[in-house]
C-alpha cells in the first residue's frame, strides 16, 4: 500500500463534498488540477452519483473552470453497466434512474424495458413515483435482479442532507424480501474498474473522499491507500471512533494541494 504522498502515480477522485457542493465549486479547484496536470499525475473522478453521464459531468466542471476528459470520469452507472454486461451481455433493464444511468445501460447494449426484465437497476432519480417503485417491486418478484447503482444512504445539497439512492433501494428489498446488489463504493468495484483505466496497482493509488462510510471503506476494501477530506459529509468526530481509518486527513482541497506541491 502506499506510504508516502509523493510516491502516488494516480488519484481516483470523488467529486460531491471533495470538488463541490452541489453546483458550488469548493475554494482551490482551478490550482489543484492545475497541479495535477503540471505533476503529470493521471486521475479518475468517480463518484457514486449515477444522475448525470460523464459528458454533464465534463461540462459541470467546465462551468467551474476545470477541463477534464469524459474518460477521467467513471459514475456508479457507468461502473454498475460494465460491471453487468460482463455477466449477462445483450441484457434487457429496468431502470429507475436518470440521463446518466440510462445512457451507460444503452452503451453497453443493453435493452431498456418495463416488463421481462434481467435487472432492475436503481440509481438517482428526481422524477420517481409510486408506479416506477410499483413497476420495480413487480420484475424483482418475477425474477429480475435487483441492482443498486450504490447504496448511499443520503446525498448532499445545498439544502443539507437529503435521502441517498440506498434509501430507495432498501424500499425496493423490504418489498421484495430481496437483498440488492451494490456497485458503488464501498464495494470495490469502482476502485478496480478505476486502477484498470489508469493502468496502476493499489500500491501506486490513492483514493480521495469525503464520505467514511462509502470512499475510506471502499478504498480499505480495493487494498487502496486514502486521503479523508473534512469537506464534506463525515466528520472528525466519526473519524475518531471509526474502525477503519484513512492513511492521510485534510481539511480540505487547498490544503491537499498545498501537501502535494
Amino acid at each position: 500500500m502506499l506510504k508516502e504522498l509523493s510516491k502516488a502515480k494516480a488519484f481516483i477522485i470523488d467529486m460531491d463534498g471533495v470538488l463541490w457542493h452541489g453546483d458550488t465549486p469548493v475554494a482551490g479547484l482551478i490550482q489543484f488540477f492545475d497541479t495535477l496536470r503540471m505533476k503529470e499525475i493521471h486521475f479518475v473522478l468517480a463518484t457514486n452519483n449515477a444522475s448525470k453521464t460523464p459528458e454533464q459531468f465534463k461540462h459541470k466542471l467546465a462551468g467551474m473552470g476545470v477541463a477534464v476528459r469524459a474518460e477521467e470520469v467513471l459514475t456508479s452507472a457507468v461502473a454498475a453497466a460494465i460491471y453487468l454486461s460482463e455477466i449477462k451481455p445483450k441484457a434487457r433493464v429496468y431502470i429507475i434512474g436518470e440521463d446518466g444511468l440510462r445512457e451507460a445501460m444503452q452503451d453497453v447494449g443493453f435493452t431498456v424495458a418495463t416488463t421481462d426484465v434481467d435487472f432492475v437497476v436503481c440509481g438517482m432519480d428526481r422524477g420517481l413515483s409510486w408506479e416506477k417503485l410499483a413497476q420495480a417491486t413487480l420484475n424483482i418478484r418475477a425474477g429480475a435482479k435487483l441492482v443498486g447503482t450504490n447504496g448511499d444512504a443520503t446525498f448532499p445539497t445545498e439544502r443539507g442532507l437529503v435521502h441517498g439512492n440506498g434509501a430507495v433501494v432498501a424500499a425496493l428489498e423490504t418489498s421484495t424480501s430481496t437483498r440488492a446488489l451494490i456497485i458503488g463504493k464501498p464495494e470495490p468495484t469502482m476502485y478496480q474498474q478505476a486502477m484498470k483505466r489508469l493502468n496502476v496497482s493499489p500500491d501506486e493509488t490513492l483514493a480521495i473522499g469525503d464520505r467514511l462510510e462509502t470512499d475510506i471503506l471502499g478504498a480499505k476494501r480495493a487494498n487502496i491507500a486514502s486521503a479523508f477530506f473534512l469537506s464534506g459529509v463525515s466528520t472528525r468526530e466519526e473519524l475518531e471512533i471509526c474502525d477503519y481509518k484513512p492513511e492521510w486527513v485534510f481539511d480540505d482541497l487547498r490544503a491537499f494541494t498545498k501537501a502535494i506541491q
